[in-house]
């Protein structure tokens, strides 16, 4: 055999199947398909539009009912009230309205979020996301950015039902300079949305819905209590739904410390989704 031949020293040739190495993503490499795409899942979905309608029409026939009670002097409907209940026009409507978004806005949001980043384990395609030309990073702040978008949609469309309540029941006429009230609805339903982020970083850890839920359970109940213990005008959990309700108690400074939930919480959501395992 020839020298040639027994030259074991040469390095190997590549060949066509040898395995190529993937070269890591950028932090937020397709953010704009992520977007895209979770704005399709949103749209299709069948949670967020039944989200959506609770919200929107949900709120709005309540508000009417508990309006058209209280007219007609149910007693338990008036105790509920509390102040509002003689508190007729805009200024009324929009009260009742707001009382009950403080609450039931922030537990539809919690839901909307856990739904959108729970749904990725509960339905086991967190795995394919990992074979995406797209960072997962990418794909976590796609949601936020969707749902922030979601939560603007659901701001306007609840004001505009309340306005057409409103001038159906001839507020327009009578109390025209309350029109300034319905400004608190949209103001209102945004600062809830942003407050329930916390909701989506446990959902990731959790890796589920349920974890996401309860951790908005959480969160109204810390509001209730820091309301019952009159500190809940610097809390930024608690802020909005105060300010909404009676905006001369709650200092313009506190308001300003509500972005920070939304801000902190949607870095650990991000980074936490940038260091996803697929080891359970």
């Amino acid at each position: 055999m020839s020298p040639r031949a027994t030259r074991t020293d040469a390095p190997p040739r590549a060949t066509a199947h040898a395995p190529r190495r993937r070269r890591p993503l950028a932090p937020f490499a397709g953010l704009g398909a992520a977007v895209a795409v979770e704005a399709r899942k949103a749209t299709a979905s069948r949670v967020m539009a039944s989200t959506t309608v609770l919200l929107v029409a949900g709120i709005g026939a309540l508000a009417l009912v508990m309006l058209l009670a209280a007219a007609s002097g149910e007693e338990q409907v008036l105790a509920k009230l509390g102040p509002l209940a003689g508190v007729p026009g805009w200024a009324g409507l929009v009260g009742v309205v707001l009382q009950i978004t403080a609450a039931a806005g922030l537990l539809a949001f919690g839901v909307a979020l856990s739904w959108t980043f729970g749904r990725e384990f509960a339905d086991g395609t967190v795995a394919a996301l990992f074979g995406l030309p797209v960072s997962r990073a990418a794909i976590a702040l796609g949601k936020l950015l969707v749902y922030a978008a979601w939560s603007v949609g659901v701001a306007v469309a609840l004001t505009a039902v309340v306005a057409v309540l409103g001038f159906a029941m001839g507020f327009g006429t009578t109390d025209a300079a309350g029109v300034g009230e319905l400004v608190r609805i949209p103001v209102l339903v945004v600062l809830s949305a942003l407050i329930a982020v916390p909701a989506a970083w446990v959902a990731t850890l959790g890796r589920g819905l349920l974890p996401g839920i309860a951790a908005t359970i959480a969160i109204i109940v810390v509001a209730q209590v820091s309301a019952l213990a009159d500190v809940g005008a610097w809390v930024p959990l608690v802020a909005p739904a105060l300010w909404a309700i009676a905006p001369g108690t709650v200092p313009a400074a506190a308001l300003v410390t509500v972005p920070s939930v939304p801000l902190v919480f949607g870095v650990l959501t991000t980074w936490a989704w940038s260091r996803l395992q697929l080891d359970r």
